[in-house]
């Protein structure tokens, strides 16, 4: 569900594409360091953007360099890192780990399976560092869950579950800006929802797999029903962005 949230990259200065390469390899590398070489595989750009968002608003002290990594083994790639990248490096392997367990209890996975028990000891690390948000998260994939097993076609209250998880990893503290935050998190957590059942529609129809969207299936209207939804939701996203005051990044 995650790895929407990507920058269009032609649209960009290239200063301001190094810049965003550069968060993204400093992600990948606090990945490695922090939770081992198999962390890196569950880097997102959903979580590059927060990096960016949180590190803007914040403006923390920022490590540079630049190394080589498994994926680049060739030449060094820049990179950055600061206290944003660890704290959206834990919350990675969160989301990896729950959404593994996830897919072990709905498909038998035993792939996913093997990579919680892999993730099991960091996940449990980050639990006690960040029990609010990993209270918050386990919640809300529970009430996923059971909206999913029930099979009601209920896509607001599906796309509400998903947003309360992403408020709540937007909440990096609580100060003045934890409320536009939480509601840029709760938009943007409904758009990747939405978008998600958009584009597994087709699948989840022919394999019997829950999409809260199943009413559109068909229609003449589907792509224009979609694109208004996604569309209004975008615009709650802008509401909230133009709320806080980021000025570094903003492109």
């Amino acid at each position: 569900m995650f790895g929407y949230v990507t920058a269009q990259l032609k649209l960009l200065t290239d200063e301001q594409r190094r810049r965003y390469n550069a968060c993204y390899c400093g992600l990948c590398h606090t990945l490695h360091e922090r939770h081992g070489l198999l962390a890196r595989m569950t880097l997102t750009y959903d979580m590059t953007f927060l990096v960016l968002l949180l590190n803007s608003l914040y403006e923390p002290y920022e490590l540079s360099g630049e190394a080589k990594c498994p994926a680049h083994p060739i030449r060094q790639r820049g990179y950055w890192q600061s206290k944003i990248t660890d704290y959206a490096a834990d919350m990675n392997i969160a989301l990896a780990y729950l959404n593994c367990r996830d897919d072990w209890e709905d498909d038998i996975d035993i792939a996913a399976l093997a990579e919680s028990k892999l993730m099991e000891a960091s996940y449990k690390e980050i639990c006690e560092k960040y029990p609010r948000q990993c209270g918050v998260i386990e919640q809300c994939l529970a009430e996923l869950k059971a909206i999913e097993d029930s099979f009601k076609l209920e896509p607001d209250a599906a796309a509400r579950s998903f947003g309360k998880l992403m408020a709540e990893l937007f909440g990096y503290k609580e100060d003045r800006w934890s409320e536009d935050l939480r509601g840029l998190g709760m938009a943007l957590g409904q758009f990747i929802y939405v978008m998600d059942a958009c584009i597994d529609l087709k699948d989840d129809k022919r394999y019997y797999k829950y999409n809260p969207f199943y009413h559109l299936y068909g229609r003449l209207d589907e792509q224009k029903r979609f694109e208004d939804i996604l569309q209004m939701i975008m615009g709650e996203c802008v509401f909230w962005f133009d709320r806080l005051p980021i000025v570094r990044d903003a492109g």
